[in-house]
């Protein structure tokens, strides 16, 4: 399956959510698994320009929730004052 040591992940989602995937997954002859792998592995690396892809289907939905021209350091510091 993977060449990698696997390792398990929890996520929260809304059941809504978690049944758009289940058939969205279904309908692509894909797994739930393949499709976060998918996402995560296109994120920017430590090389990378540090801005999130544009195509992927979180950042389309996410549009709009946090300036374009804001850095990951100022999308991190959002996170920790909303989480905190």
């Amino acid at each position: 399956m993977y060449s990698m040591e696997q390792a398990k992940l929890t996520v929260r989602i809304s059941r809504e959510t978690l049944d758009e995937a289940k058939r969205f997954a279904r309908e692509h002859g894909t797994t739930l698994t393949r499709l976060v792998v998918t996402h995560l592995e296109q994120l920017p690396g430590d090389d990378d320009s540090g801005t999130l892809p544009v195509g992927a289907p979180i950042t389309r939905r996410l549009a709009g929730t946090l300036a374009p021209e804001a850095s990951i350091e100022e999308y991190r510091e959002y996170l920790e004052q909303k989480h905190a």
